[in-house]
């Protein structure tokens, strides 16, 4: 959760953006679970509170921690590290020192906070030695860990200076649950190989106990995105977009967070390419690109944001109409409503990341496509494309591949795309968020009654 300031000057508390946090919002609001978590910015933490039916248990982060533990061991080098390196990992030994304060820090919290024999649900690459550190302190928990970006191969977790720790960190849980069974895969091998740990199917022996390890695909609330997408105001919004855009034949949609393992800027190089071969032509066919602003203190991501604006720029000022850009960026965030509405008018819609756990914009968009059709363009290196096998898969560091994948989307039957669309909505409707969450629970073995506590 974040605490934003209003226009009137009004201190208010609203979701975080981001995958992790819309996927989890709706499974603690249904088990009235407590989220133990970062509220932004530094100095000390707020009391806990209540918020849309979970109790919020703000735990604080010093500027120098946010520096270090945050920007710096999470983002800097664990993240790079977990995405096959798509950029250079950076190794400090005073973040990892940071690192270790701050998970300990979140494991005091959860073991003040919970009841005897209750659930912990550890979430993600930042919290890696929680449940380890939380064991030790609350042996009668049960604790579950979920990983929501890639699990590296073993040949690059080996790079990673503190790797024993981190491994034994996540050994803590009883059930250490990632996006996709390679992942499993890894980590199960990788206790073997760095640790000497025996196991058997896909579970490890660690100081007379198992730890499980499998994979959970994460999902979306499908009937929410469904209901928000077919709201009146919200198809009325769409229309007004393709009527703003100039009423072109063909919208290209990206939306992501603007970061280096999302491929906007070889996207961008596709789509100008396209332009220059004269196989696309501005008015008939216009790019929208929302890039969220994310990490922003990250000298990655700076220069990232310099090079995206750059081929803005550059397609814009070659391609480009007087009153008719070939593409519209937006460097903000937007609400659920206008993304729900961006995805209603697009007809193609873009998900091309050179690295990703799932990616649940793939996810959205389809759910918002109602009976209409539409394409997606899916990178072969997104989790998600293990399950939308009906989307234009491509390989996004191919650039011929990017822009095969596009005319073939551009230039598809109506008929076939409804029908690829169709696929897919059927199986996000059997494979939604609540299925995730009540799968990954039932193999932790948690009690539909008893309530998760979420770091």
């Amino acid at each position: 959760m974040d605490e934003v300031t209003l226009p009137s000057g009004e201190r208010q508390w609203r979701p975080s953006p981001g995958g992790l946090v819309t996927a989890l919002h709706p499974v603690l609001t249904e088990h009235r679970g407590t989220w133990i978590g970062w509220a932004g910015g530094d100095g000390p933490a707020h009391e806990p509170f209540e918020l849309e039916g979970i109790n919020i248990h703000p735990v604080p982060l010093s500027a120098d921690e946010l520096e270090r533990y945050y920007e710096g061991q999470s983002n800097a080098t664990i993240w790079p590290l977990y995405h096959d390196a798509v950029e250079t990992p950076v190794y400090k030994r005073r973040w990892r020192d940071s690192y270790r304060a701050v998970n300990q820090r979140f494991a005091e919290a959860a073991a003040d906070v919970a009841a005897e024999g209750a659930t912990v649900w550890v979430q993600d690459y930042q919290l890696q030695l929680v449940p380890a550190m939380l064991r030790e302190m609350r042996p009668d928990l049960r604790i579950g860990f979920f990983l929501h970006i890639p699990f590296p191969p073993i040949e690059l977790f080996m790079q990673m200076p503190f790797r024993a720790e981190i491994l034994r960190g996540l050994l803590g849980a009883d059930l250490v649950g990632f996006q996709q069974r390679l992942a499993a895969q890894n980590f199960v091998r990788l206790a073997r190989h760095l640790l000497g740990l025996r196991y058997e199917g896909q579970s490890i022996q660690v100081d007379g106990r198992k730890v499980k390890a499998g994979a959970f695909p994460i999902s979306i609330d499908t009937k929410e995105m469904e209901r928000l997408a077919a709201d009146p105001s919200v198809q009325a919004r769409a229309k007004q977009i393709r009527a703003e855009l100039g009423d072109p034949k063909t919208v290209i949609l990206g939306v992501d967070r603007l970061d280096y393992t999302k491929g906007i800027e070889l996207r961008l190089k596709a789509f100008r390419e396209l332009l220059a071969d004269g196989k696309l032509n501005v008015g008939d066919a216009v790019m929208v690109q929302v890039a969220t602003p994310s990490r922003e203190r990250v000298e990655h991501y700076q220069t990232l944001r310099v090079k995206v604006e750059r081929e803005v720029g550059r397609i814009n000022g070659e391609f480009g109409k007087v009153g008719t850009p070939a593409v519209h960026y937006l460097h903000q965030s937007v609400s659920k409503q206008e993304l729900a509405a961006m995805y209603a008018a697009a007809d193609v819609m873009m998900v091309t990341p050179l690295r990703d756990g799932m990616n649940l914009v793939a996810k959205e968009y389809i759910a918002c496509r109602g009976d209409t059709g539409g394409a997606l363009i899916l990178s072969e290196f997104a989790g998600a494309a293990t399950e939308l096998r009906q989307s234009f898969l491509c390989n996004p560091h191919d650039p011929d591949g990017v822009k095969d994948a596009l005319l073939r989307a551009i230039s598809a039957e109506p008929a076939e795309l409804k029908r690829r669309m169709r696929v897919m909505q059927r199986h996000l409707r059997t494979h939604d968020v609540a299925r995730w969450a009540r799968t990954f629970l039932d193999e932790l073995g948690v009690d539909d009654t008893e309530k998760p506590q979420d770091d």
